[in-house]
């Protein structure tokens, strides 16, 4: 069982259940936006947790943790036109390859022979061979050959190096680097959902895992990062110089702790607990994941300095016939200017922009926090427990080995369903709605408007924008004809 937080409470989770589908609740804790600030000093991570949080490589405690979760390192894409690539994950140097069989491997990047890279091998029939002397190993690190060597010498039987299990899916390679047999990989909806396209943005951070994670349990900083600072990159200015505010504020705040992670929940002044953002929430999927509108966040660990960003963004509307993909492309999504400066023009920037400025690793022991940072003290709450499960030889909490490992897992997410109010539907249409069920009363909406916003902004990276806005109209012009419900505005507009 999970210890509560100072403030928090453990909830039974046979008797209580806040809208998170078929997952379990575990414990909660909420706290209204203006409750005092905690007692300074009690939540500051001394440097030996800091790093017990943060260090991911081989033997560390964070390290031994993320290696009971399967880990996505590459984009399938990535090997459409070569066979090898050099991947770094969890501090490890290593080389994925697909053989002529069609297997995939990942080993160690350096031959155990003379230390050559296996990123240069040359894929056989089964396994790779290194460029140097010819030693060739199968996808589990068995030495197959060792051509210079006796045909009579069992030489190469003792030889064995580095392997670990790969699996490809929703167009992404996952890894499991622990021991033992592997734990089952979750089917999330947006990776396998059919009658979709997809994409992948790649981001390489120079900053530590747990600083980028930690700002999804950050609600309150959107305020300011995602509308002040954004109003004065807009007009050069403060907010205040004009005597208002750009959205409205955080009224409360809450995080429970369920089967696959941390729900996030929150309302606004003037919004209550029957809100979807409070009643439904905001899945963080431990230990690295984000759900949030139609993508998926994953922060992966390349070492201790450095993450792997993914924005996997999943594109479907009810009704509408996806076309078909048989690859889901990857392409860079941009953090830095020519001249070294971050790029701040989108949400995601703003939030990479404020990742990076904390430092390499963020220095915890001289922070201050607040009320407001409750979900940052539990989510440093449930990782140090998860890391202490793992160090007592159980496991963590997200990984499954008894259910069905086909199962499709739908975690419900508040931005996801329908607006309660007319005040939730976007300038790109007007119109007025009635209950949770997205009942269609009056709707307008310019298609050559809505395209026209679509090809601007963040949507001009995507490498498959004419597609997203051929599904998008299709089914904006089925709602408007009335042959369709008004559904997963937050995707429309």
């Amino acid at each position: 069982m999970l210890p509560p937080t100072a403030s928090g409470v453990l909830i039974d989770s046979l008797q209580r259940q806040r809208g998170v589908g078929h997952t379990r609740l575990i414990w909660g804790d909420s706290v209204p936006i203006t409750a005092g600030n905690v007692v300074e000093g009690e939540n500051v991570l001394t440097k030996e947790m800091n790093d017990r949080l943060t260090r991911v490589g081989p033997g560390t405690p964070a390290g031994e943790l993320f290696r009971r979760y399967w880990q996505p390192f590459a984009g399938a894409a990535q090997l459409q036109e070569r066979a090898t690539l050099k991947v770094r994950l969890l501090g490890e140097d290593l080389a994925l390859f697909r053989d002529r069989s069609g297997q995939l491997g990942l080993v160690a990047e350096l031959c155990p022979h003379r230390r050559c890279s296996l990123a240069y091998g040359v894929p056989e029939s089964i396994g790779i061979r290194c460029p140097y002397h010819g030693w060739l190993f199968d996808n589990e690190g068995n030495c197959l050959e060792q051509p210079a060597e006796s045909t009579h010498s069992r030489f190469k039987d003792r030889v064995k190096t580095t392997a670990y299990p790969v699996k490809e899916m929703g167009g992404l390679f996952w890894a499991y680097m622990g021991p033992g047999e592997p734990p089952i990989l979750p089917r999330h909806d947006y990776f396998v959902q059919p009658n979709s396209i997809r994409e992948i943005g790649r981001t390489i951070l120079p900053v530590n895992w747990l600083q980028a994670m930690e700002n999804s349990l950050d609600p309150t900083h959107s305020e300011w990062l995602h509308s002040w600072f954004t109003y004065y990159l807009r007009n050069g200015k403060s907010q205040a110089a004009d005597g208002g505010f750009p959205q409205a504020r955080h009224a409360k705040i809450g995080f429970d702790v369920f089967d696959y992670g941390i729900v996030k929940r929150r309302y606004y002044t003037g919004g209550s607990e029957e809100d979807n953002d409070w009643k439904i929430g905001h899945p963080v999927i431990f230990p690295n994941m984000l759900k949030v509108s139609n993508d998926f966040q994953i922060r992966v660990p390349i070492d201790d300095e450095t993450t792997l960003h993914y924005l996997y963004t999943v594109v479907s509307f009810p009704g509408v016939q996806a076309p078909e993909q048989e690859v889901v492309p990857v392409y860079d999504y941009p953090i830095f200017k020519e001249n070294g400066e971050i790029y701040t023009d989108f949400v995601l920037q703003q939030d990479m922009m404020a990742w990076i400025t904390q430092g390499r690793i963020a220095d915890r022991t001289v922070e201050h926090l607040g009320a407001s940072d409750r979900g940052i003290m539990i989510y440093r709450k449930v990782l140090d427990e998860m890391i202490s499960r793992v160090e007592n030889g159980e496991d963590p909490l997200g990984v499954f080995r008894d259910s069905d490992p086909d199962e499709q897992v739908n975690i419900p997410i508040d931005s996801m369903s329908p607006p309660l109010t007319p005040t939730s539907v976007r300038s790109a249409g007007r119109g007025s709605f009635t209950g949770d069920t997205g009942t269609r009363t009056d709707v307008v909406i310019d298609l050559e408007v809505i395209e026209k916003q679509m090809r601007m902004g963040q949507n001009l990276l995507s490498p498959i924008l004419d597609e997203r806005i051929k599904m998008q109209l299709e089914y904006l012009e089925m709602l408007r004809s009335g042959n369709a419900e008004i559904s997963q505005l937050d995707r429309i507009y």
